[in-house]
């Protein structure tokens, strides 16, 4: 009798295919085609370098097998299979060892503020996956706009697509990848970049079917040089949509707190835009802490300051300005520490954290802080969010 083995396995309905963990992996146990990124089990030594790189904790899963399942097969899958039945006997105690051992492992890689996240309850049914790698979506560029100062050398571009006559149904906190042309130097196609989504589900411009994005230019960026310098009439190739926990909520009555910096603020425009057109009337449901190096750095910055406070409260966090000190994310949280407590409490309180990585430990030590002065335990507040499909973090 085969003995029973722990296999770890991608979920297909949570994964955004950035593939980041596929060039993370130190024994190239993670491959993908055209429609799936998944683990080769023959590959795999459970080394866990994959787990804390993915911004959505699609990459934690495991099942306990009696026959590993085939890299054939996980192409095909459009969601994760259940747990299998086991074979009883003398295996059960290999099982278990292996249990124990993997629970130890992962418990190290889920130390930071990520792991595997929920959607909200009221949240709409995201369509996934439906454009891939070898069949995407066309769509033409309708505008392109730059958002920051001319004179920073921070240039982040507002991006419209129009998808014309072809269905592409997003919903905000989606993402899209966007293929840049030419191959790679072994002569593949270039693997698709991943950019959220900044417009509400109806459109850019409301009954078309558009979509925008928010992209800062790298300097050696092939994708973002490629989609910063686009012209209106281009085309572009587009998969997806991805993403199925980071979503809005229905629920009017549910308060959001959307913490950002730079690029990630593109979902929350897209939630802010979406409450504004569904829900003009209610008052005190969105707080966005937003943090950018200079205010003329910060995408979106003149279209934020005309939303009436009374619909969201705003506070900026600029950590280069001339003659100003130094304020990131984390010192606005904590400067308003009883309103953050307040939505800890909430049970209908809600955290977004999206942007770049280095922000996640500060945010979390500002909400660990928060959490302690009020005899609060921040962990525990953390993990029953996120269960509850409250909390959610996506940094890069």
């Amino acid at each position: 009798m085969n003995k029973p083995l722990k296999q770890h396995l991608i979920d297909p309905e949570i994964c955004i295919r950035c593939y980041t963990c596929e060039m993370t992996c130190p024994v190239q146990a993670i491959v993908h085609d055209d429609n799936n990124v998944v683990v080769d089990a023959s590959k795999c030594n459970f080394c866990m370098d994959c787990i804390p790189v993915c911004p959505t904790g699609s990459i934690d899963e495991w099942r306990v097998v009696n026959e590993p399942y085939s890299v054939e097969e996980q192409f095909e899958w459009m969601e994760l299979p259940e747990q299998e039945e086991i074979e009883a006997g003398d295996a059960d105690a290999d099982a278990d060892a292996l249990d124990d051992a993997m629970a130890a492992l992962l418990a190290e890689a889920h130390k930071g503020a990520g792991g595997k996240a929920k959607a909200p309850a009221t949240a709409s049914k995201p369509t996934v996956n439906m454009y891939n790698l070898g069949k995407p979506a066309e769509a033409k560029v309708q505008g392109n706009y730059r958002l920051t100062d001319p004179e920073s050398d921070s240039d982040v571009r507002h991006i419209i697509l129009d998808f014309g006559s072809l269905p592409f149904p997003v919903l905000e906190g989606q993402s899209i990848g966007i293929i840049p042309p030419g191959t790679d130097d072994k002569g593949n196609q270039h693997l698709p970049r991943l950019y959220s989504v900044s417009s509400p589900r109806d459109g850019e411009r409301p009954g078309y079917k558009n979509v925008s994005l928010t992209v800062k230019r790298e300097e050696k960026g092939l994708c973002s040089n490629y989609v910063c310098d686009l012209e209106k009439g281009d085309t572009v190739k587009v998969t997806g949509p991805f993403g199925a926990t980071f979503l809005l909520p229905s629920d009017p009555e549910a308060h959001l707190m959307m913490i950002c910096t730079g690029t990630g603020s593109a979902p929350f425009r897209g939630f802010t835009m979406r409450r504004q057109r569904e829900t003009p009337s209610v008052k005190d449901s969105l707080t966005l802490v937003f943090g950018a190096r200079r205010q003329g750095e910060l995408p979106y910055f003149g279209p934020l300051k005309k939303v009436p406070d009374s619909f969201m409260k705003k506070h900026f966090a600029f950590s280069r300005e001339t003659d100003q000190p130094k304020h990131y994310v984390q010192d606005k949280l904590r400067e308003q520490a009883e309103d953050v407590a307040r939505l800890l409490r909430d049970p209908k309180g809600h955290i977004y954290i999206c942007g770049l990585k280095a922000m996640e430990q500060g945010v979390e030590e500002a909400l660990s802080d928060i959490a302690r002065a009020k005899g609060l335990v921040w962990t525990e507040i953390r993990d029953a969010m996120r269960e509850d499909g409250r909390y959610h973090v996506e940094t890069y």
